[in-house]
């Protein structure tokens, strides 16, 4: 397959930890507590911005959480890159017992890649910490880690979707479609990652319930990953015009609210093509603006 044809047929973006994986804390414990010199039973995690966050911006609130002075917090980061990085060379054994993937998972990723779908993962892990937990976990044949984005690309997951388009142009000859890339997570934050980035977004209930979920308005929810209906779901997802269409005018809303008219235009131009009947501009409903038609926009 060319290689035109394999980034046309889409995208798929995974989250890893409480999507692929069970979400385990005790490797950002050990690492934090050889940061800054005090025992694992002081490391105290905030009672939020923990699960959907960057590992970075993790370890800095568990610093000051427990406490440790702000200076000294961000003096940290670079040292703990260093201290998680052993931490998970030394664990593997235990990483491999005790946080095996989740069911379906390797099953759900091989489906996928033989549907032709480009596959890669979105996650808040420091790039060292992820590539052991997929390797171990057995779940890094399919994944096309050279375009993914980690929580050391950037501090703040919103600007990682920003980081695979950058990277797949230079992969795949071409820019990275977001009517064509789907995120697949497991938490609210992820919903609102994809939105961020005008992409689709399904989420498993693996953690969250699916009445807390339904909350975030997903594209579709799953209850596990089984292969067959994560497969069907994501084809359902990118085949939509209706919806890619939506996305497209979330995208074009977001180039409004950056005042960027001509970008505003052209995208607008995209989702009128793509399906005119779903192709009005809107704003996303936590993030408010005028109508605005493309009329509007060119005067």
């Amino acid at each position: 397959m060319h290689v035109m044809s394999v980034a046309s047929a889409g995208l798929v973006v995974w989250d890893v930890d409480g999507t692929l994986i069970p979400a385990d804390l005790r490797w950002l414990r050990r690492a934090v507590a050889r940061t800054y010199g005090i025992s694992e039973a002081e490391v105290v995690f905030p009672a939020a911005r923990v699960h959907g966050y960057t590992d970075e911006s993790i370890v800095v609130d568990t610093a000051l959480a427990s406490g440790i002075p702000v200076e000294t917090a961000e003096r940290g980061v670079e040292q703990f890159h260093d201290q998680l990085a052993h931490v998970m060379a030394e664990g593997e054994a235990e990483l491999a017992r005790d946080q095996p993937a989740y069911p379906g998972a390797a099953e759900t990723i091989s489906a996928l890649n033989k549907h032709g779908l480009i596959q890669t993962v979105l996650t808040g892990n420091l790039r060292s910490a992820a590539e052991v937990k997929l390797r171990v976990a057995g779940l890094d044949d399919h994944l096309d880690l050279e375009i993914g984005a980690f929580g050391s690309d950037a501090r703040d997951r919103f600007d990682l979707p920003a980081v695979i388009s950058q990277r797949f142009p230079g992969k795949y000859g071409q820019s990275l479609d977001p009517a064509r890339t789907v995120i697949i997570g497991d938490a609210p934050n992820d919903i609102a990652c994809a939105r961020h980035a005008g992409f689709h977004v399904i989420v498993v209930a693996h953690r969250a319930s699916r009445e807390e979920l339904t909350q975030s308005s997903p594209d579709a929810i799953v209850e596990a990953l089984e292969a067959d209906a994560v497969v069907a779901k994501v084809e359902s997802v990118l085949s939509c015009a209706p919806r890619r269409s939506f996305h497209m005018s979330e995208i074009a809303r977001a180039h409004h609210m950056r005042d960027e008219p001509l970008a505003t235009v052209a995208m607008l131009d995209r989702a009128q093509q793509e399906s005119p009947d779903t192709s009005a501009f809107r704003c996303s409903r936590d993030r408010p603006c005028p109508t605005l038609s493309k009329t509007a926009v060119r005067q």
